[in-house]
């Protein structure tokens, strides 16, 4: 007779096999929506980030902060575009971290918004939306720490 530690190591394996199976592909297109999706919004101004990237970026040269907006929205779309084809996912991972690397920028630029009342244990709405991207690049170490092994396959 089957005892409910079998029947539940059953089900573990199953689940798991499941996530082993279906987890890459996941992560890559998750990504793929939320880049395409939110970076879309930035070149016709309907990102609620806008502001916040705005002022971020308005001491950088070269460009008025309208523009690095749109170009920085494009980027966001490469990436995203970059993560749905499986031979560019090297590529969207390159352009996903030199794009966090500016994203992350407000938290030290922009103290007073990224955190209530200058409390670096206490993040804005702002802030929380910048840290939560510490998992965006976990993920994209993921993604990156497979795909030699995956290229072998294909």
């Amino acid at each position: 007779m089957q005892t409910l530690e079998d029947f539940l190591c059953r089900i573990d394996d199953r689940v798991t096999a499941f996530m082993r199976r279906w987890g890459y592909t996941a992560v890559r297109i998750s990504f793929a929506i939320i880049f395409v999706w939110f970076g879309i919004l930035k070149p016709f101004g309907l990102s609620a980030a806008e502001p916040l990237v705005l002022t971020t970026v308005s001491w950088l040269p070269f460009l008025k902060p309208d523009q690095w907006l749109t170009l920085i929205g494009w980027w966001e779309v490469a990436i995203g575009i970059a993560f749905l084809l499986k031979w560019t996912t090297r590529m969207a991972i390159t352009l996903l971290f030199l794009q966090m690397a500016g994203t992350f920028m407000p938290l030290f630029l922009l103290a007073d918004v990224t955190f209530q009342q200058g409390e670096y244990l206490m993040p804005t709405m702002e802030g929380q939306y910048i840290i939560k991207n510490l998992m965006i690049i976990a993920g994209a170490m993921v993604i990156g720490g497979r795909i030699h092994s995956l290229s072998r396959a294909y």
